[in-house]
């Protein structure tokens, strides 16, 4: 595998995943969802692998710890994993401290292959070469080799203890630079609130958080470089227009608290067919009559809707959305193609890159144009959100500054099906993009994420 891979080149895998349910049902959940990890590491065989976690360690750390250690212990000396011999570990486990506690957590692996690689140090402004595997915990604030940052509370003021926030780190692969950002950003607190305006108060919310992380890793403190921003964004759909199509010939029926007089509920009903429910709407309710209509035609209808990016659209590309919204799913393990009733569905997880990498990006005349982005298991329960996939072919030049001499690199880039390598000798970078979530036949409790996205380079 070794010789192969440095044949072929060096192949990168992006992982994201929300695991709060993985430590909330450790037993049922964890040896399912590695084992699905490990599988797709098999399956594209990466020299170096980025898992960006959220809600790492659960709902309640604290009594998770002994979950986290063992997860953490797993991947690292796993049988998988063996031929991964440097590591770097980042867990936000400074869960007293709601000043800056984020519960994200970053894994890198490094293949033995792997020769050339570097990870810039923020404080001193220069890249290290990477040896050995360290994990680093508590107050990740102090460690030079990332930038992380919890949002500010008032960004979020209906939310008293929130943990949304991001890491930030900066990789050198062959004289190509880039930064890779773990994020998760705010969710939709009411789906009353969500539907009182277009956009809604909490799209507006996340906008100035994603906001506020672009600008901070493209300003002058550091050399600018590409960089692939992967989390759990909670991008919902635009749910006061979504509504107003659903149900356009419904009347609307307002129930309010007795003591408070405010609203509580929302009863959408046809205005004949003798007034059959057609949608009802409650803080963490949204029952809809016919849920073939996120599935049909992989809910494309709906694309129009989902509107959270456009305004960044100048800063930030996307490889187009070709299936199904992704959360929340059922948790029922019979009921693997059906959606839950507490939200509207829509595509939460994304993987997003740079615009500039994105205008790096030439089609070739000789080469044929393949983009496919989907997700994986489809008829089988995969906890709240499903598994995506994307693959294309392109090409695209860049020149980087990148290795602790400050070399010059041009590489070229080629998004295909079949192979992902880095060829320093010819210096061509085959990238695979995938985006998936959580293993086959993972179910877990309510509220729980078992999502994983990923981006194969």
């Amino acid at each position: 595998m070794a010789a192969k891979g440095a044949a072929a080149g060096a192949g990168v895998l992006l992982v994201t995943a929300n695991v709060g349910s993985l430590f909330d049902d450790p037993e049922n959940l964890q040896k399912n969802w590695l084992q699905e990890f490990y599988q797709v590491v098999h399956a594209h065989k990466p020299h170096f692998m980025a898992l960006h976690c959220q809600e790492f360690g659960g709902k309640n750390y604290e009594a998770s710890m002994s979950h986290v250690d063992k997860f953490v212990k797993e991947l690292l000396s796993s049988d998988a994993m063996k031929d991964y011999n440097r590591a770097r570990v980042y867990l936000d486990e400074n869960y007293k401290s709601q000043e800056h506690f984020t519960a994200l957590g970053s894994f890198y692996f490094l293949h033995e292959s792997l020769k050339n690689i570097y990870q810039f140090d923020f404080k001193a402004k220069k890249y290290k070469k990477v040896t050995g595997k360290e994990i680093y915990s508590d107050t990740l604030e102090s460690t030079p080799m990332l930038e992380k940052e919890k949002f500010p509370q008032d960004y979020f003021p209906e939310c008293k203890w929130s943990r949304k926030g991001f890491i930030r780190t900066r990789w050198c692969i062959t004289d190509c630079a880039f930064d890779l950002v773990n994020i998760h950003l705010f969710h939709d607190a009411s789906n009353l609130i969500a539907w009182e305006t277009s956009p809604s108060v909490y799209s507006g919310i996340r906008h100035k958080a994603l906001g506020y992380v672009l600008d901070r890793i493209i300003d002058q403190r550091f050399e600018k470089v590409s960089y692939f921003v992967f989390g759990d964004f909670n991008f919902r759909l635009d749910a006061k227009a979504v509504v107003e199509t659903l149900c356009a010939k419904a009347t609307m029926q307002t129930v309010r608290a007795a003591d408070t007089n405010e609203v509580v509920k929302l009863i959408f009903r046809e205005s004949d067919n003798d007034r059959k429910v057609m949608l009802q709407l409650e803080k963490k309710l949204f029952d809809y009559f016919n849920q073939d209509v996120f599935r049909d035609n992989n809910g494309t209808a709906l694309l129009e809707f989902d509107r959270e990016l456009t305004v960044f659209k100048d800063r930030l590309y996307e490889l187009d959305i070709s299936f199904p919204p992704s959360y929340p799913y059922s948790e029922d393990s019979s009921q693997g193609k059906q959606y839950m009733n507490t939200r509207c569905p829509a595509w939460c997880d994304r993987i997003l890159m740079s615009h500039s990498a994105k205008e790096l990006i030439l089609k070739s005349e000789n080469d044929e144009k393949i983009v496919v982005y989907d997700h994986i298991g489809p008829n089988v329960c995969m906890g709240d959100h499903k598994e995506k996939d994307a693959f294309g072919t392109r090409r695209f030049s860049m020149k980087q500054h990148c290795s602790e001499e400050g070399r010059n690199g041009s590489i070229q880039k080629y998004i295909i099906v079949t192979a992902v390598s880095i060829r320093p000798e010819c210096h061509i970078l085959r990238l695979l993009i995938v985006h998936y979530a959580s293993a086959s036949g993972l179910c877990s409790r309510k509220a729980s994420h078992t999502s994983l996205s990923c981006m194969f380079m």
